[in-house]
């Protein structure tokens, strides 16, 4: 537990920010981050790079679609801009407009507060999930992604660690369950932990370099 203790410390020390921070979200469990939580979630659910789906939220949000009555409110042409601004290309025409239709449906059904998607579920982890995947372009995988951020201001869904989470875990020789990796770090630190795993899976970090610092 010890050195894996120190491999997570090191972890964090050398990536120690979450997807959400890296766009610019300060996320707190108000309605203007938990939207654009949601906006960046869309974004990394397509095939393509993180960094550029990062890099297109912050064009999105610069652009001033910070919430989503200004999301729906834009034209499809000014979406489309602001994601080809970071050079969100593959993708930019269909996720522009799933955007728009996420916005509406944010709007329609929680009135443009997230956080009463989050009450409406009650717990139930599961339908949390399914509640996410009701938005256009963010199926299972997308799901996770928001839930892994999510947990460093909704605390009962803590500790919350996906595939992707795993499996950076096991390249790091760390355990391969929630709750005992959650054991390695303090509470707040965990969804940072989360990502910065992530990161490790996906090859922004590299494994042997993290877990050579940590045996010196």
């Amino acid at each position: 537990m010890g050195d894996d203790r120190t491999v997570a410390q090191v972890l964090l020390e050398r990536s120690s920010r979450t997807y959400a921070e890296d766009a610019g979200i300060r996320l707190a469990d108000r309605p203007g981050p938990l939207y654009q939580l949601l906006v960046l979630t869309t974004l990394l659910s397509t095939r393509i790079r993180a960094c550029v789906a990062v890099d297109a939220a912050r064009e999105l949000f610069a652009a001033g679609y910070r919430t989503p009555q200004a999301m729906e409110a834009a034209s499809w042409q000014q979406r489309v801009d602001a994601l080809g601004r970071g050079h969100y290309r593959r993708y930019d025409e269909r996720t522009a407009t799933m955007l728009g239709t996420g916005a509406r449906l944010c709007l329609d059904r929680w009135h443009g507060d997230l956080r009463r998607l989050h009450a409406e579920a009650r717990g139930d982890l599961a339908g949390l999930r399914r509640r996410l995947t009701e938005f256009p372009g963010i199926g299972p995988t997308g799901a996770d992604i928001y839930l892994r951020e999510a947990q460093t201001v909704w605390a009962d869904v803590r500790p919350y660690a996906d595939r992707r989470t795993l499996a950076g875990a096991k390249r790091l020789g760390l355990p391969g369950s929630p709750d005992r990796l959650a054991g390695l770090v303090s509470e707040r630190d965990f969804g940072r932990l989360a990502s910065a795993l992530v990161r490790v899976a996906l090859g922004e970090k590299s494994a042997g370099e993290i877990t050579r610092v940590a045996a010196r």
